[in-house]
């Protein structure tokens, strides 16, 4: 045994002296024997023995021999990693915690082990410590576990080039079953979709604030709000979608965000069927006038629910790989998707959300062009290549965002915008492309001056506990109860 008290304790080292230690403890009361007279054959001091006994004095294998003789017992005994009773158990696991760096953390002095205090107090101390332990690891793993899930996430999207057959055929039997026959989807058949599939829609003032819509199985019910900021058929086509693709509360953020993407990309299907579209892109091919705004114009959809559109059905269809950024004024990426190559910043697990685009992309010069109403076309000379971009700003609660769909320079002949004068250079992720300032203004400004950030509140706020989602269950299931038909 080598644990000293001065030293750092490693979990394996620790559990082994204080198991021994309480080992020795108990042996040493069975027998009926003192501290004092353990110390006398032991040929150490009365502090050296107690010292063992609390699992912090080193002890050799020669002491190990002497202590099993004077017990009674063998050495394999002493070593054994079986507590020797429930009270033992306790006493040790409260020890490791007061030694470990969670508890030393807090500040608080040690808390002796005496006779007197109980099982039932240790334990106590322990399910807090444990809790806390809990929420440490929670703050601290969640961000990274979400991150870790959005980009195995991208990767499996990059691989079907973001298409998915089995929610387009599910899409495609759902317009058949309402006799929707191409084209946009209106308000009046998303509502008969709603009415096929067993719901009534209920518009109320009182949607719990923390939901788009909630679904009642049990009376057949989908709740929406009176006042919709976007697209009314949007959320009914999620809560709709949610509903055909049996979406439960999901186990971890793995599962969150594949229901997210799949109730989405249902919801995008209805809205902008397959084959009618596919029919509009490819006669614009063959025309050479590819555009995100036709689509959107087509379909009566929004610019971001064209361009995730355009994506799905690109590459499978029209044999062109392409790019879609969302990215807020403040230059952060709030959803992206490439399988043509562009190279997003990305944090050290490959995360590209959160992450800043260069300056000099279209997803970010696009705010400074005063004309919002008319599409932004440039090309970028990146390291990797040439791509041309269309970008589109939309203004929302949470500030504005450009939506941007690229593609490499091969492949511009097929779109509309591609005879832009607008060219931009940029060589990120190199920190002297627009991450670093230039060493004149550096040298100008950086000792005089002191900018005050303004942090977004989703950079420090911790992600919900309870639920996965957010969702404030309880305000939902009054909201229910309130509404349920008697």
């Amino acid at each position: 045994m080598s644990t000293a008290a001065t030293e750092p304790f490693d979990d394996e080292d620790v559990l082994d002296s204080l198991t021994v230690g309480r080992r020795v403890r108990q042996l040493r009361l069975d027998r009926g024997m003192t501290l004092e007279a353990l110390a006398a054959e032991l040929g150490r001091a009365i502090s050296q023995v107690s010292l063992i006994e609390n699992g912090k004095r080193e002890l050799k294998l020669g002491e190990l021999q002497r202590l099993a003789r004077i017990l009674g017992t063998t050495v394999d005994e002493l070593l054994s990693q079986e507590p020797p009773s429930k009270r033992a158990a306790l006493e040790i696991a409260l020890e490791r915690a007061q030694r470990g760096p969670l508890f030393q953390s807090l500040g608080l002095g040690p808390l002796p082990i005496r006779k007197s205090l109980s099982n039932d107090a240790i334990e106590t101390i322990l399910a807090l410590h444990d809790e806390l332990g809990r929420l440490h690891r929670e703050r601290a793993a969640t961000p990274e576990e979400a991150r870790r899930a959005n980009t195995e996430l991208r990767r499996e999207q990059r691989r079907r080039g973001n298409h998915f057959p089995e929610l387009e055929a599910t899409a495609a039997g759902l317009l058949k079953a309402v006799g929707h026959e191409g084209g946009p989807l209106s308000q009046r058949v998303a509502s008969e979709l709603a009415r096929h599939l067993g719901f009534t829609l209920h518009y109320v003032g009182d949607l719990p604030s923390s939901t788009r819509s909630v679904t009642d199985h049990a009376n057949g019910r989908i709740y929406l709000p009176v006042r919709q900021t976007s697209d009314p058929r949007s959320a009914l086509l999620q809560a709709l979608a949610a509903h055909v693709l049996g979406k439960q509360e999901p186990r971890d953020y793995a599962e969150l965000l594949q229901q997210r993407v799949e109730t989405n990309y249902l919801a995008g299907a209805l809205l902008i069927p397959e084959k009618s579209a596919v029919e509009f892109l490819t006669a614009a091919k063959a025309k050479r006038e590819l555009s995100v705004e036709d689509l959107r114009d087509a379909f009566a959809v929004s610019y971001e629910t064209a361009a995730h559109r355009f994506t799905n059905l690109a590459t499978r269809h029209l044999d062109i790989p392409v790019h879609f950024l969302k990215v807020h004024e403040s230059g952060a990426i709030s959803k992206a998707y490439e399988n043509d190559g562009a190279l997003f910043p990305t944090d050290a697990l490959g995360a590209v959300e959160g992450q800043i685009v260069c300056r000099y992309w279209s997803a970010r010069q696009v705010f400074d062009v005063e004309d919002r109403f008319s599409p932004y076309h440039q090309y970028t000379d990146k390291p990797n290549g040439t791509y041309w971009c269309t970008s589109s700003i939309q203004s929302t609660a949470n500030g504005s965002f450009s939506v941007s769909v690229g593609t490499p320079f091969v492949n511009v002949k097929w779109f509309r915008g591609r005879d832009t004068p607008v060219r931009r250079a940029s060589t990120c992720p190199d920190p002297s492309c627009c991450r670093k300032p230039p060493a004149q203004l550096a040298a100008r400004w950086q000792e005089a001056a002191w900018p005050s950030a303004r942090l977004h509140s989703s950079l420090l706020a911790a992600m919900p506990t309870g639920t996965f989602t957010g969702v404030d269950l309880t305000e939902v299931y009054e909201f229910l109860d309130a509404h349920a038909p008697e």
